[in-house]
């Protein structure tokens, strides 16, 4: 239960970072004005409270291991929103981000 409260914050956190920076970059670059880059602020300033609830206490494993999911959750993100193809290294190399963000979160530590 535990890991999957982590993921499911991990996940809630790359939709708010990565979407409130997709809101800037539409905003800015395809000028849809400051509605768009206020809003994405805001999903900006939420990712970072919703980071705090990982359970785990060492800020810098918790931004290490979201890492991992910021990459692979960009990319889908891509994919859905604007049309992005990934090849086979991009695919590859969000696997390999994955499985890092999973041994520094979820090893056992003997703790």
């Amino acid at each position: 239960m535990i890991v999957a409260r982590s993921v499911a914050l991990f996940v809630l956190a790359a939709l708010l970072e990565i979407g409130g920076a997709w809101l800037v970059w539409q905003g800015v670059r395809e000028h849809k004005g400051w509605v768009w880059i206020g809003a994405g602020v805001i999903a900006l300033g939420l990712y970072g409270v919703v980071a705090t609830f990982q359970s785990d206490e060492n800020f810098g494993r918790i931004l290490a291991a979201y890492g991992g999911i910021f990459v692979a959750g960009s990319i889908a993100w891509g994919m859905v929103a604007d049309g992005y193809r990934p090849d086979r290294f991009d695919v590859l190399g969000a696997l390999i981000c994955l499985a890092g963000m999973a041994v520094i979160m979820y090893a056992p530590r003997g703790q």
